[in-house]
């Protein structure tokens, strides 16, 4: 594939750079940037809580993989004040989570070498940057910021002043950052855009927007570490994950929002290139797929049943999360986990 190329052109960057995106805010703007700066800077905001990384984060870990694969500059923000602003545990816990999440996507195949990690405690606590918080808070009105909010913020009668700044500070993030592009999915989209509107009056040029879906549940909801059985872990033992793919949300012939279709579209197809389906005789001779497009016909035209379909996608998983295991299954990493646990 051309993104196996060492030296890829402006244009087979950016297929590389769409590649499993939902919308990019200033693509005639990316396509320029690439022509002129040599060292175009990616960055991508998290909170760090629960647990570690589930399959749900591997849609943004694999543009991470493909961002680097097409020469930009990747910053991994690990937003530890800001977890700590939307309640997700005490500071200490938060920075441990944050190590855990490092491992992680080093297990996952970022180039964490090239790549910077930066905790936001690191700069966010310094002056010149609390300075440009205020200055944007005169900017900003209050309606504006509280429909930047997450989701469940907004949804209160009454949030924390915290929830109010939580988006100004993330907005203000990007400019010391030095970032070009602003990396996230969806319900990032409105403080996406308040960087867009005011950086330019902070002295800082309106980052390129780029944006991710979001992976459904296996019970067809939300995907979420903080419920279990909607999201396999990427370090989880192969019975386990049988189990929770055997028990899925996978409609017969229906395509949208099947959490079964999105493995293999978002993890299976990007990480394999093919899934191949077995089927007992009676039933049809064994599939092979490479190619996402395919399988999605062959299921919706119902000449692919949801339980073959479970079984295919259940072993493919687990060998894509094999080395995942192996990695996350080093004695130092167990330690943490532990650690982490026990501070509830």
């Amino acid at each position: 594939m051309f993104w196996r190329k060492k030296n890829l052109n402006v244009d087979e960057k950016i297929k590389l750079i769409k590649r499993n995106t939902q919308e990019i805010i200033g693509e005639e703007e990316l396509k320029e940037i690439l022509k002129e700066k040599k060292n175009v800077v990616v960055y991508h905001g998290f909170e760090p809580s629960g647990e570690g990384l589930h399959i749900g984060t591997m849609i943004g870990v694999n543009k991470h993989i493909d961002f680097q694969k097409a020469g930009l500059k990747l910053k991994l923000l690990c937003a530890d004040l800001h977890s700590f602003l939307n309640e997700k545990g005490s500071l200490a816990k938060v920075e441990h989570i944050a190590e855990l999440y490092k491992e992680g996507f080093a297990a996952l195949g970022v180039d964490m070498k090239k790549a910077d990690y930066i905790l936001g405690s690191e700069f966010q606590l310094g002056h010149e940057y609390f300075l440009d918080v205020l200055k944007l808070s005169l900017k900003v009105r209050g309606l504006r910021a509280k429909r930047a909010m997450a989701v469940i913020a907004r949804e209160e009668k009454d949030p924390h002043v915290a929830q109010m700044l939580y988006p100004l500070m993330q907005t203000i993030d990007a400019k010391h950052l030095k970032v070009d592009i602003a990396f996230g999915d969806m319900p990032q989209r409105k403080i996406h855009m308040l960087m867009r509107e005011n950086l330019p009056d902070l002295d800082y040029k309106a980052p390129i927007i780029i944006h991710h879906g979001d992976m459904v549940g296996l019970n067809g909801g939300k995907m979420s570490s903080s419920i279990p059985n909607s999201r396999i872990m990427i370090d989880e033992e192969p019975e386990s994950i049988r189990k929770k793919i055997n028990k899925s949300f996978c409609p017969e012939k229906e395509i949208k929002n099947n959490p079964i279709l999105q493995i293999c579209q978002f993890i299976i197809f990007p990480r394999k290139g093919k899934l191949k389906v077995k089927r007992d005789r009676k039933y049809g001779e064994d599939l092979e797929f490479n190619d996402y497009g395919g399988l999605e016909k062959k299921y919706e035209s119902g000449k692919l049943h949801p339980f073959d379909l479970k079984n295919a996608v259940a072993e493919s998983l687990i060998k894509v999360l094999e080395p995942v295991r192996k990695y996350m299954s080093q004695k130092r990493i167990v330690e943490l986990k532990k650690l982490i646990s026990e501070m509830d």
